[in-house]
């Protein structure tokens, strides 16, 4: 069973493929089994991001779980899902643009019951252990940097990292605006935030301790909104891995299909191409 419309799979795995790197199928000698077409791996994988279940619940005759795991891991290693994340992003602003005079930040838990490298005691959830991302996004909600902690960190500490991500994660798209304002929540209402974004040149829209919204509403609904698409594959509602650069790989993955899907919805009002739906997705 597809866990995603052909309309975003196809394209996706068009782009995957051109990363992958080249690889003789079968062996020289004509021993050995031969290897699991990348195809198979990359349907799989997700599934098991999308559906948020186990490997082994979606081994079958045509490859085991140990295969997907090593297959997952190998792409880890190569920064596939990375690359994947920024050539869609980089298609989404050559073709819409992105709004990047506006940013905005926070961050979102969800649980994380095997615990691990960034899973921490949840203050929502009775203690259990969760996992934190802090999402950066631009106006539009286009997630363009997340950073993975445990539940129990703070917010504001976070602020920094994930800033450096997403200036990194612009410089490669073109040249900066000349101004930048990041829209935060009460949590970040500190000298610190403020020195933090000083430091790199932007400007912030804080939202103040002890005054509760709509009477101080800022243009941070965008990343509360993303945090939603994002809650919607069950990989990261319950994330059962154990290891940064694994939680981190499913990330990537999940924003790119999220930066997809919002660049088809939006091309299809300025855009023909073959294959077009007949209604906007």
């Amino acid at each position: 069973m597809p866990a995603l419309p052909s309309r975003i799979l196809e394209p996706l795995w068009d782009q995957f493929a051109a990363l992958l790197p080249t690889r003789q199928v079968h062996h020289p000698l004509g021993c050995h089994r031969p290897r699991i077409p990348d195809r198979v791996i990359f349907d799989k994988l997700l599934q098991v991001l999308v559906f948020g279940c186990g490997y082994r619940r979606i081994e079958d005759a045509t490859c085991s779980a140990t295969t997907l795991r090593r297959r997952r891991d190998e792409w880890i290693v190569a920064g596939l899902a990375e690359q994947l994340r920024l050539l869609v992003l980089d298609a989404y602003d050559r073709m819409l643009g992105l709004e990047l005079s506006d940013l905005a930040i926070d961050g979102c838990i969800t649980k994380a019951p095997c615990g691990g490298q960034v899973a921490g005691p949840s203050p929502v959830d009775r203690g259990k252990q969760g996992l934190k991302r802090s999402v950066a996004t631009e106006a539009r909600g286009i997630p363009l940097a997340a950073v993975p902690a445990p539940a129990n960190r703070h917010d504001s500490p976070l602020l920094a990292p994930t800033l450096d991500k997403t200036l990194d994660t612009l410089a490669r798209l073109g040249p900066l605006s000349t101004t930048i304002t990041v829209a935060l929540d009460a949590a970040y209402d500190s000298d610190t935030t403020r020195t933090t974004l000083a430091e790199r040149d932007l400007a912030g829209q804080i939202a103040h301790k002890g005054i509760r919204a709509p009477i101080q509403a800022t243009s941070r609904w965008p990343v509360e909104r993303t945090h939603a698409w994002g809650n919607q594959f069950g990989k990261l509602r319950w994330c059962t891995e154990r290891t940064t650069p694994v939680v981190a790989f499913w990330l990537a993955l999940a924003h790119a299909i999220v930066t997809l899907g919002r660049l088809l919805r939006r091309a299809w009002t300025c855009y023909r191409w073959e294959g077009r739906p007949r209604r906007r997705p």
